[in-house]
């Protein structure tokens, strides 16, 4: 169980199953009151999110690097897939997008921004566009600095960012096409959210991200405790994710104001 207290509304609940196929892993299926989210580990440090709109059953899967782990965990589920959401072109994002979209004939929405370096979409978002989970509304936030059409998602009704490459647990993603003005504009953007906000982003770097933070700060009271709880989740092979966006404003020495 993930720790409610430290990331989740008081309103939401968590449960976790077994991931087949990852001996002593585990699924952690946040349950929202509009959303379930299934984090689903892939590659060395990836995660893509399998989403369920509670009211509709209706499915979707953000940032898939692989296919066929994707598709037998939302069998397993019992989660259809009705699209794929794509924060940015990177393979480690979309190499799932051709085997999950052959298999399921879902719907493909990324950033038109970079419709000729992403998978064939269906759809083109720009920043604004809003985006459905069923009957759970979502909007596309525009989040330049990783990539050029870098993109995050968030579900405001369900308190949840899925920010991908550009605001992670404790760090932020590498300036790789952008400038440091749109990555710092981007994660300020990010900043203002609700901080009750749970964030969900696209790589597992918690670990070594709050090392260097705690290289800056080493005697800060706060970011001790909060280096322990990252290492009791890794002890009992919990995913580092979400974190909750006031620890982030509060700690994360890429996004906290000194």
């Amino acid at each position: 169980m993930l720790a409610q207290d430290h990331v989740a509304p008081a309103s939401s609940r968590a449960r976790s199953r077994p991931i087949r196929g990852r001996p002593g892993a585990r699924l952690e299926d946040r349950v929202l009151e509009t959303l379930d989210i299934a984090i689903i580990p892939l590659r060395a440090d990836n995660y893509a999110y399998l989403l369920r709109c509670r009211a509709t059953g209706q499915g979707a899967v953000i940032d898939p690097g692989a296919g066929a782990p994707v598709l037998a965990h939302a069998r397993a589920l019992g989660w259809p897939l009705h699209q794929i959401l794509l924060t940015h072109h990177h393979a480690d994002h979309t190499d799932g997008v051709e085997e999950i979209h052959d298999t399921t004939e879902c719907a493909v929405l990324g950033a038109a921004l970079d419709r000729a370096r992403l998978p064939p979409l269906t759809h083109g978002l720009a920043d604004g566009d809003r985006v459905h989970v069923g009957a759970v509304e979502g909007v596309a936030l525009a989040t330049p600095g990783h990539t050029h059409g870098h993109l995050a998602f968030h579900f405001p009704a369900a308190g949840v960012v899925f920010t991908g490459d550009c605001l992670f647990t404790m760090g932020c993603g590498r300036v790789f096409e952008g400038t440091a003005a749109q990555m710092w504009a981007s994660l300020a953007r990010l900043r203002a959210l609700d901080p009750d906000t749970l964030v969900y982003c696209g790589h597992d770097y918690a670990e070594g991200n709050v090392r260097f933070a705690l290289a800056l700060e080493p005697a800060s009271p706060a970011l001790n405790a909060h280096a322990a709880d990252l290492k009791a989740r890794r002890t009992r092979g919990q995913p580092s994710v979400p974190s909750r966006l006031a620890d982030e404003r509060a700690l994360n020495p890429f996004f906290a104001r000194r």
